[in-house]
């Protein structure tokens, strides 16, 4: 995979089977959204496509995070005010939020629920269809489960998307990164209820 930096790290190390991330304090995504500040410093790792349907998979280890907000997952960056990413941040020794971030044109969403803080890995599955995203997670890289579907309003055309790590608050800790691969779309075409086009026919 044809990974390039976008804000290198100081420290980090790439092998054909793992990425490692040590984070630095103070580094973080986030855009004006209710804590009315912007933080786009997080160092991003990422491969360029085109394609229009596929799905990312990454194993995450984040069993060093202990301070509050310390994360590692999945991400997509566009520009700094057009991104997605889906994680687990660290909350305390009772629980961590898993949850993902939207930013389109400069404002931030935050969906999240609160598992165990003793969950210290966790598998996400990034897929694509034209403009429209889906993240999913799972605990032992078998069985997904929804977290979020979105549409990017800067997502139609060439994108980027990968991995990220970074620790908002004072603190720093080492995120690892295997089983990455990519694969045909596994977020299938709708079931349901036809579109409206095809509705009103």
């Amino acid at each position: 995979m044809d990974f390039k930096w976008t804000r290198e790290p100081k420290q980090y190390s790439i092998t054909d089977e793992t990425i490692r991330i040590k984070t630095e304090p103070h580094t973080d995504l986030w855009q004006r959204t209710y804590y009315h500040f912007r933080n786009d410093n997080a160092p991003v790792l990422q491969i360029e496509t085109e394609e229009k349907f596929f799905s990312f998979i990454v194993k995450t280890d984040f069993s060093g995070s202990h301070h509050r907000f310390d994360q590692c997952g999945i991400v997509m960056y566009l520009d700094s005010e057009n991104w997605m990413k889906g994680s687990v941040e660290y909350e305390n020794d009772r629980f961590q939020n898993l949850g993902s971030v939207v930013t389109n044109h400069g404002y931030s969403d935050w969906a999240t629920t609160e598992i165990p803080a003793d969950v210290k890995v966790m598998w996400y599955r990034f897929s694509r269809r034209e403009d429209d995203y889906c993240i999913e997670c799972s605990p032992d890289g078998k069985t997904f489960s929804q977290m979020r579907v979105c549409h990017m309003w800067e997502g139609s055309g060439k994108i980027r998307f990968g991995i990220y790590a970074c620790s908002p608050e004072n603190s720093s800790f080492t995120a690892v990164f295997t089983d990455m691969q990519i694969t045909e779309c596994a977020w299938k075409a709708h079931d349901g209820q036809k579109p409206d086009e095809e509705a009103g026919q």
